[in-house]
C-alpha cells in the first residue's frame, strides 16, 4: 500500500492520467492525496474532477483558492456563469456539476495522519497555530462549506481582510482569515499578517517578509506538511514542509511525493508540450 501526495493538478487531466499510470496506481490498495487546485488554466478542469470524485473512496482532497472560487461561482446566476472563462463554463453547466459540487464542498482544508505522521494544506499556515488551532480552524469552515448555511461562506469569501489571524476574529471574518491563510499565502510579515502581491521566489519579496514557513519565532509542529500553491517556489523541502506545485499548468512538471517510504520519494511527469506561463505569471 502506498500514500501519494500530488501538487496543483488545475485542468491538467493528461498529465494525472500519465501521472497514475506512472505510479502504477492500484485503487485496490493505494491512496491519493490532492494539495489543492485541481481546476482552472489547464483546458480540462470537468475531466479532472471526475477522474478525481470518481477515486474519491481512494483520496483526500485540500481546497485550493481556484476550487473555492469555482464553488462561489456556482451560485451565481446562469447569466453570470456565462461570462466566465470556457473552461469553467463547462463544468458549471455540466449535468453532474450538482454531483460534483457538493462533493467539492465536502473536502477538507487542512488533512492530518497522525499514523503517517503527514499534514496536507493548499499554501499556508499562520505562524502563531499550533496543529490543534490549524486543525480547529480549518474544522470550523469545513462544517459551514458542507452544510445548508454554505452559501452564506461562499458569497463572502472574497476580500483580503482580514490578512493574519487573531483568536479574537468572530464569524465570517474569522473563517475568511482561516481560507486566506489555508489557501492564498506565501508570504506574511512577522506578525502572520498575509502580503498577496508577493508571489515570485524567495529572495524577491519586500524587506520584512518571510516565506510562510521561515517566520522567525513561529510555532513547532511535530508533523510534516505537504502544500501546494506557489509555483514560483517550485519542489521545496526544508523546515518540516514539502511544497510540490511544480507548475505544471505553466509548462513544468506535475509531481507526486510518496509518503509512506522512509525518506519521502517524488515522481514526476513533465507539462503537455502547449503549456507555457504567459506574460505576467499566475498563481
Amino acid at each position: 500500500m502506498a500514500t501519494y501526495a500530488i501538487g496543483d493538478v488545475q485542468g491538467c487531466h493528461p498529465e494525472l492520467q500519465r501521472l497514475l499510470e506512472k505510479l502504477r496506481f492500484d485503487p485496490a490498495t493505494d491512496r491519493l492525496w490532492f494539495c489543492g487546485d485541481l481546476v482552472n488554466r489547464g483546458g480540462e478542469s470537468l475531466a479532472t474532477l471526475r477522474l478525481i470524485h470518481g477515486l474519491r473512496e481512494q483520496s483526500v482532497v485540500t481546497l485550493g483558492n481556484h476550487d473555492l472560487s469555482l464553488l462561489a461561482i456556482a451560485l451565481r446566476k446562469p447569466e453570470a456563469q456565462a461570462k466566465v472563462n470556457p473552461e469553467l463554463r463547462e463544468v458549471l453547466f455540466a449535468d453532474d456539476a450538482p454531483v460534483l459540487f457538493e462533493w467539492l464542498r465536502s473536502q477538507r482544508l487542512l488533512h492530518h495522519d497522525e499514523q503517517l505522521g503527514w499534514t496536507m494544506i493548499h499554501a499556508g499556515l499562520a505562524p502563531q497555530w499550533t496543529l490543534r488551532q490549524a486543525q480547529k480552524a480549518a474544522q470550523e469552515v469545513e462544517r459551514e462549506l458542507s452544510s445548508p448555511r454554505h452559501p452564506r461562506i461562499l458569497r463572502n469569501l472574497f476580500g483580503n481582510r482580514p490578512a493574519g489571524w487573531s483568536s479574537r476574529l468572530q464569524g465570517l471574518d474569522r473563517h475568511r482569515a482561516t481560507i486566506n491563510l489555508l489557501t492564498r499565502m506565501r508570504y506574511c510579515d512577522v506578525n502572520g499578517r498575509i502580503d498577496f502581491e508577493s508571489k515570485g521566489e524567495p529572495g524577491t519579496q519586500r524587506p520584512g517578509l518571510y516565506p510562510w514557513f521561515e517566520v522567525p519565532g513561529m510555532r513547532r509542529r511535530e508533523t510534516r506538511i505537504v502544500c501546494g500553491h506557489w509555483s514560483a517556489l517550485g519542489r521545496f523541502a526544508g523546515l518540516g514542509v514539502y511544497a510540490i506545485d511544480t507548475g505544471c499548468v505553466w509548462g513544468g512538471q506535475l509531481t507526486a511525493l510518496r509518503l509512506d517510504s522512509e525518506e519521502p520519494q517524488y515522481i514526476t511527469v513533465d507539462a503537455e508540450p502547449h503549456r507555457k506561463r504567459p506574460p505576467g505569471g499566475g498563481d
